[in-house]
């Protein structure tokens, strides 16, 4: 059976001081799961992985459970294939991520059962500042970078949906599919 590249990201690590997970850590602990090429990037919990199984909501099951036990806290991730990063990063809106001078972007990945339009109805913007668009089971959100004390993107964080959402800035999502590209040609 063909191995899946698979991507988690972890919510919640590394951030503000809480939940301190070293990278190395992080990655050993996926090696004793007995996934394959296990690999991490930058601090904010983006595991690249490969394995067998196919059943998502039992690999999602068990990583949290292992994370929890492994590193004493409520681990929540999303869980990625490497074609399902490739889609989102296809499908982004026409002009998402090319003026980086003027807007931050970010992709909201969401969590299952958190669909797009559930998510949508939390998520406001502020016109003129904000935008979001749906995607694949992410929302696309940029602001203004001028005014970006006046975005409604850090509303999000006091939201009980956001416990159901993890943020990745455009960069880091078009690197981490890179770096899936060049595992998927090996």
């Amino acid at each position: 059976m063909a191995e899946t590249q698979y991507l988690a990201l972890l919510r919640g690590i590394n951030v503000g001081g809480k939940n301190i997970i070293k990278m190395a850590d992080l990655k050993a602990c996926f090696e004793k799961m007995g996934f394959a090429e296990v690999a991490t990037y930058i601090q904010s919990g983006n595991v690249l992985f490969s394995t067998n199984e196919k059943d998502k909501i039992r690999l999602i099951n068990r990583i949290e459970k292992v994370l929890s036990d492994s590193f004493d806290y409520n681990s929540r991730i999303v869980l990625i294939t490497h074609q399902h990063l490739k889609r989102i990063v296809e499908e982004a809106p026409p002009g998402f991520g090319q003026q980086k001078d003027t807007y931050r972007y970010d992709v909201i990945f969401l969590k299952e059962p958190l669909t797009t339009t559930e998510a949508m109805k939390s998520v406001t913007t502020k016109a003129g500042i904000d935008t979001a668009h749906q995607g694949h089971d992410v929302l696309y959100f940029s602001r203004l970078i001028s005014k970006a004390t006046q975005s409604h993107l850090t509303k999000i964080i006091s939201l009980p949906v956001y416990q159901k959402m993890t943020i990745r800035n455009w960069n880091t999502t078009t690197t981490l599919l890179t770096l899936m590209d060049a595992r998927a040609v090996n």
